[in-house]
């Protein structure tokens, strides 16, 4: 208010599009016929994920400062390459990088399952808070069933699932496993998500193509069968029919449908995504193989029991991101047409936001991917006319920039802010057109415009865009944002629009800059 105090305030015409009665001024003719571009929509996040260090905290022990500096990093390079989410592992093994009463202190965070950080912070708490800061969405990401994981090195903890409750906890081959056919571990996996759902400001519930576990072979080679005998004889004492596949089938269907109708009833406007495996079965479609070089072929449906297309056609979930990690040329699994299948099953109209697998880049020429490839990619996603998006595996590589993608991506891709594609199956409300005041320095002709959104609505981005010429510049601010410095006395025209937490863009407000 210092700066409205100081300075010789000049109200400049405003001309709020759509009021029937606007205010008589000669430039108004003129102004009614102006109308900003829309705003490009397009999911652009990445996974930073936790398991085994990957992407944070670079190592297991850093101080509480250095894992700051690192998540600040990483959020930086998100805004700074114009990405609008980013998908931040949480539970990768029944333990949590978060304060939970229900799991322990994850080792991965401080090299001691069940050890806190200290100076205490919560690391979840300081990324969303941290992510918002920058307009980016923060989906918070689970691990449903993998209780434990070969690469870790310290004890159990004894609040850990597999100590409060073994008879849960199945071994199985270097990995522990919840059994996802015991009703109590549905319970207990969703009571842990829906803590977090009602403690934490994320914007999104997220899991990916962990089910029942990827196969494990014995030391002759043999696969070894999940250990479900116990679970398994309960189904069939209760008069359960289906044969084993279809019922462990149904015990993740069972489980996906209940996270997405839990997730719905505490906080309607959170997202729930999935990303499962890239393809839900060989054959679909006809020209898809998923046969490797050796001959081996992996199979989701009938090995890990993801029936992911049931899922999306069911519509218990608001955006699927199936991990298409093959190249655009790579005929047996072509990412265009993987892509263009998942489409045709879209029954229910829900995002799809294809996962990419950017790690695949290499600095050294013929040992990875190029960063064109990746950018091939992006583009070809937006060929499609019913998706608006990509996830990168993982933040690690945009970091390192290798073979400058981050660079690519920057300047070439994704040059331009773009909004993330609304859930208007969820709420479509459209926010009201804002209230705005421009106060103008008369001396050097600097401008500050506020706004305030009426009825207390709540906002979570903020859409202004600025005419010069006949060119549009469009940016995109936090919800909490209720003023911006024009630092250009040459704009012409201002819009700004709110939008809200479902993704709806509402009525834009156009003010008019006087010579």
């Amino acid at each position: 208010m210092t700066f409205i105090l100081k300075t010789k305030a000049i109200l400049i015409s405003l001309l709020l599009v759509g009021i029937a009665s606007p205010v008589k001024s000669q430039s108004q003719p003129r102004q009614q016929e102006i109308k900003p571009p829309a705003v490009t929509r397009e999911f652009r996040a990445a996974w930073i994920a936790t398991v085994a260090n990957i992407d944070f905290p670079s190592k297991p022990g850093l101080t509480t400062e250095e894992q700051k500096a690192e998540l600040i990093a990483l959020l930086d390079k998100a805004a700074e390459m114009n990405l609008n989410a980013v998908v931040f592992q949480i539970r990768p093994i029944s333990d949590a990088l978060y304060a939970s009463s229900y799991e322990p202190w994850s080792e991965f965070l401080t090299g001691e399952m069940g050890k806190p950080p200290q100076p205490f912070y919560d690391p979840l708490a300081f990324a969303v808070k941290e992510a918002h800061k920058r307009n980016l969405e923060l989906h918070a990401w689970f691990n449903p069933y993998r209780a434990h994981h070969p690469e870790t090195i310290s004890p159990i903890s004894a609040n850990h699932i597999s100590k409060t409750r073994p008879e849960f906890v199945k071994k199985y081959g270097k990995y522990l496993w919840l059994d996802p056919g015991e009703k109590q571990v549905q319970d207990y996996s969703l009571k842990v998500i829906l803590d977090v759902v009602n403690r934490y400001d994320i914007d999104g519930v997220h899991i990916d193509d962990y089910f029942y576990p990827y196969p494990q072979r014995d030391e002759a080679g043999k696969k070894i069968d999940f250990p479900d005998e116990i679970s398994w004889e309960k189904y069939l004492a209760a008069g359960g029919k289906l044969n084993r596949a279809d019922w462990r089938r149904e015990n993740i269907n069972t489980f996906v449908k209940r996270m997405y109708e839990s997730v719905k009833k505490e906080k309607p406007w959170v997202k729930v995504g999935i990303s499962p495996f890239g393809v839900w079965q060989p054959g679909y479609p006809a020209r898809i193989t998923n046969i490797d070089s050796s001959g081996k072929g992996f199979n989701a449906y009938e090995q890990i029991y993801a029936d992911s297309r049931k899922w999306l056609q069911q519509g218990w979930l608001d955006y699927l991101s199936p991990q298409l990690y093959w190249k655009i040329e790579q005929t047996a699994q072509s990412y265009p047409v993987l892509l263009n299948w998942w489409l045709s099953q879209n029954t229910k109209n829900r995002s799809i936001f294809p996962g990419i697998y950017t790690s695949r880049i290499s600095n050294e020429k013929g040992k990875g991917w190029d960063a064109s490839e990746i950018a091939y990619q992006i583009r070809t996603t937006r060929g499609f006319t019913k998706t608006s998006g990509n996830i990168h595996f993982s933040m690690k590589a945009l970091m390192q920039n290798r073979d400058g993608i981050a660079d690519v991506l920057k300047d070439e891709v994704y040059n331009k802010p773009a909004l993330v594609p609304a859930t208007p199956w969820l709420n479509d409300t459209e926010p009201n057109k804002p209230e705005l005041q421009i106060i103008q320095d008369k001396k050097s002709g600097q401008i500050r415009l506020y706004w305030q959104p009426k009825n207390k609505q709540k906002i979570k981005s903020w859409v202004v865009q600025l005419k010069k010429g006949d060119e549009w510049t469009t940016k995109i601010l936090p919800g909490n944002k209720n003023s911006y410095f024009v630092d250009d006395i040459d704009i012409e025209n201002i819009a700004v629009s709110g939008v809200s937490r479902y993704g709806i863009e509402g009525k834009t407000a156009v003010v008019g800059v006087e010579e």
